[in-house]
């Protein structure tokens, strides 16, 4: 697998996708509402992409940005094939990647300058608390780590942090992030727990990371987050999250979609099974009427953006 995001006209992402489904999606691309790709890096890097638009009819234009504004470069290409090639080499990082386009600097204007925080020294520390808070969560996208920054201090008659200015903090702190986990070796346990939840979903049961606000929404909206013949549920909303990542553990919410406390019970024992079989401990005492805890638990789960 390729360590991209690639993200459709369409909206759609497809994360960590094989070089076959790169060449896909290249090849699918002409077509009103389906005329782009953008490609990022995992983890994604601000000023660090390359695109590709294409109508049908005309030529494939190819774009990468290495950086910064000032280092923003164009070729184009009459057949998607010289593109495939291109994108594939940049998503494997390869020397020379880049080689056989001929590519033109684009010039993008000047870079605008933001301008410093306006915030006395309680309110800065406040905002970046948070940030932080979500940025350990490890499923914010940088777009989702600025909205955060931005809104978080907004009252009804103030908003003290511009889109820019959250823009620049997010990718700051984004950017210290993905240094420490750079030190980080081998599987973690979020990545375990992902494999946990890729077997429980194969085997008929809906597993949702990061689902949701609250209990509440998660159990409304769990019903229509999987395949239609699933047995059962299990989830964690974004509090859970907030609670893994300070180091309190990780609540599981589950159950059946017959609403039955014996199919509640089997799917416990379900999720119990496959977090025992990717090394993660479960504390549950076999009651429907109670979650299952992942404790302890080393929340270091990796950016993807």
């Amino acid at each position: 697998m390729l360590e991209v995001v690639v993200m459709t006209e369409n909206g759609k992402r497809h994360v960590r996708v094989s070089a076959e489904e790169l060449a896909g999606l290249a090849r699918r691309i002409g077509e009103r509402g389906d005329r782009f790709l953008v490609v990022q890096r995992i983890p994604d890097l601000p000023d660090v992409f390359a695109q590709v638009w294409h109508e049908t009819g005309g030529d494939y234009t190819l774009e990468h940005r290495d950086g910064a504004a000032d280092r923003h470069f164009q070729a184009r290409g009459d057949g998607p094939e010289t593109v495939i090639a291109a994108l594939t080499r940049w998503a494997r990082q390869e020397t020379g990647w880049d080689g056989g386009l001929t590519w033109t600097a684009l010039d993008m204007g000047p870079a605008r300058e933001v301008p410093p925080l306006e915030l006395d020294e309680a309110e800065r520390h406040e905002l970046e608390r948070r940030v932080r808070e979500v940025l350990a969560g490890g499923y914010a996208s940088r777009a989702g780590l600025a909205e955060v920054a931005e809104h978080y201090l907004v009252t009804e008659d103030r908003r003290p942090v511009s889109r820019e200015q959250a823009q620049a903090l997010a990718d700051r702190l984004w950017l210290e992030r993905v240094a420490e986990q750079g030190t980080w070796r081998g599987e973690t346990d979020p990545e375990r727990l992902t494999r946990a939840f890729t077997a429980l979903w194969d085997a008929g049961i809906t597993a949702r990371e990061n689902f949701a606000c609250c209990r509440n929404c998660g159990d409304t909206e769990i019903g229509g987050a999987g395949e239609p013949d699933a047995r059962g549920f299990v989830y964690f909303h974004t509090q859970c999250t907030d609670s893994a990542a300070a180091g309190h553990g990780l609540t599981l919410l589950y159950g059946g979609f017959d609403g039955s406390p014996e199919t509640t019970v089997a799917v416990g024992h379900e999720v119990v099974a496959a977090l025992e079989a990717v090394g993660l401990p479960a504390v549950w005492n076999q009651d429907p009427g109670r979650a299952i805890t992942v404790t302890p638990l080393d929340w270091r789960r990796r950016l993807v953006g």
